[in-house]
């Protein structure tokens, strides 16, 4: 079932993505407006560092108006950018610790009903002390949680970040060698 784009017109440009408005003929032939958030991808990492430890950040989201404990992430610097040298940064920003080994699980899409964002998921073990300067506007607290209770934690309720669940649905396969 296609929609068939008639017009598009940027309607605002900010520092991390765009918006534009797509003005689309329907299946049925209706005409509708959408809203689409423009965004040129972003990675999400597990670290697991060698007892087993899930390295999470605790961060302030605005938008949500809570502190919020989730998985290392971050935007691509561009849209050349590849999401493995992302996420190989981020988590050096994020955790101060260099991944040896950068695993790439799969992607996704954050929220398709209005945004493009396609996110990387990436397994990171062999973990050293290797730190970055964090982004200006990034204020994170590091917490190393046993693996299997950051899994009964999202099953629980207890991380209503989206990318973080998503990415632990995606590694579960990958993770058993890692539960202790």
């Amino acid at each position: 079932m296609k929609f068939e784009l008639l017009d598009s017109e940027r309607i605002f440009e900010g520092r991390v993505f765009t918006i534009r408005r797509d003005n689309l003929r329907t299946p049925d032939g209706r005409t509708t407006k959408f809203d689409i958030v423009e965004h040129h991808g972003s990675v999400v990492i597990l670290p697991i560092d060698q007892d087993g430890n899930l390295l999470l950040v605790r961060q302030y989201r605005h938008a949500a108006m809570d502190d919020l404990l989730e998985l290392p992430a971050g935007t691509l610097d561009s849209p050349d950018e590849k999401p493995l040298d992302c996420a190989a940064r981020e988590i050096r920003e994020e955790t101060g610790m260099a991944a040896g080994k950068l695993l790439e699980l799969g992607k996704f899409y954050l929220a398709p009903g209005y945004s493009t964002e396609l996110m990387t998921v990436f397994l990171a073990t062999e973990l050293l002390f290797d730190p970055l300067d964090a982004d200006a506007d990034e204020f994170l607290q590091v917490e190393k949680v046993p693996l299997a209770e950051a899994l009964s934690m999202a099953e629980a309720g207890q991380m209503p970040d989206a990318k973080t669940l998503a990415a632990l649905l995606m590694a579960r396969p990958h993770l058993e060698s890692h539960l202790k």
